[in-house]
């Protein structure tokens, strides 16, 4: 069983920055690659970002160079740093995990937080 919590959201200027954090129960997240997704309005959820086990990254190119995910396996969590943030980075985003290597697809992942709303103001 795991369950995901994500959080950092918020309301930002374009050219700004936000880190988003997302916490995963239970002890350890030993053996899950974990991924980050957004659904803005309108839109059908997309790829994010990924951080497998032990810790390759995968970026959808439309945020290459801007975001960085990242993970704190002693914390149970992984984050999203998004720098230079456009306004249609607006979005709801989730993060997911799955057993061990990275994926695009939302059909591949077995867990998934609420969401945290991030909105970017031009």
């Amino acid at each position: 069983q795991v369950q995901l919590v994500e959080s950092g959201g918020g309301l930002v200027q374009a050219g700004g920055s936000l880190k988003l954090s997302c916490v995963a129960s239970g002890r350890t997240m030993t053996g899950y690659a974990m991924g980050w997704f957004r659904q803005g309005p309108g839109k059908e959820r997309e790829f994010v970002a990924a951080i497998s086990w032990p810790g390759s990254t995968d970026y959808a190119d439309s945020v290459k160079g801007r975001f960085t995910v990242s993970r704190d396996n002693a914390k149970n969590t992984v984050y999203l740093r998004m720098n230079s943030l456009y306004p249609e980075d607006t979005a709801v985003y989730y993060c997911a995990a799955k057993m061990f290597s990275t994926a695009r697809d939302t059909t591949d992942y077995n867990y998934w937080g609420q969401g945290t709303q991030v909105t970017v103001s031009s």
